[in-house]
């Protein structure tokens, strides 16, 4: 299998693809349950129950959002790559090499979309299900949740950073600048 995925990247040079999806989703699913999370710390004493389920329904949709907006626009991608280059090879390519990596890459796009934002969102979210199964953290859960948020987001900056170059905790730090500013702007909506 790992063999068949490193053959295919090889072939569609899809890494930065999937690099892409990967950071873009998860920078959606931080800031979807950041912009959550900060809306119910800003409302009057809200159950974690209800947190955690709006929380884990927004999560569920960005995963299942992420899994056919991907699959839907890279089939399509794909199936022009190939029948464009069938056109000017005058060959068809479908049972070739190229022509399985064009079938099978939109699958592990749709994975990779799909999985980014939902596990992320879960990662943010797991204080205030820990909260909910009457586990005791240090602070809040709704607080942790939104340190956890921070941090993801920061991560994501450094990996940028790692991506590109540039010096890895600038780029965490302008990722942590936006979701400051992100929850900032919730912060004064809400007030």
């Amino acid at each position: 299998m790992f063999k068949q995925l490193s053959l295919l990247f090889s072939i569609t040079h899809s890494q930065s693809i999937l690099r892409r999806y990967f950071i873009v989703n998860g920078f959606d699913g931080a800031l979807t349950m950041l912009g959550i999370i900060m809306g119910f710390y800003m409302s009057d004493s809200i159950k974690l129950a209800v947190i955690m389920n709006t929380c884990l329904g927004a999560a569920i949709a960005l995963g299942m959002s992420g899994l056919i907006s991907a699959y839907v626009s890279e089939s399509a991608e794909q199936k022009k790559q190939l029948g464009d280059l069938e056109q000017a090879m005058v060959k068809d390519l479908g049972s070739s090499a190229y022509g399985e990596a064009a079938r099978l890459l939109p699958y592990v796009t749709a994975a990779v979309n799909s999985l980014s934002p939902l596990i992320i969102a879960l990662i943010i979210i797991s204080p205030i299900w820990a909260a909910t199964l009457s586990f005791e953290l240090p602070i809040g859960a709704v607080e942790t949740a939104m340190l956890i948020a921070f941090l993801i987001l920061f991560l994501l900056g450094v990996f940028l950073g790692r991506i590109s170059g540039t010096y890895w905790l600038w780029s965490g730090i302008r990722t942590l600048f936006i979701a400051i500013v992100t929850a900032g702007l919730i912060f004064l909506v809400a007030t």
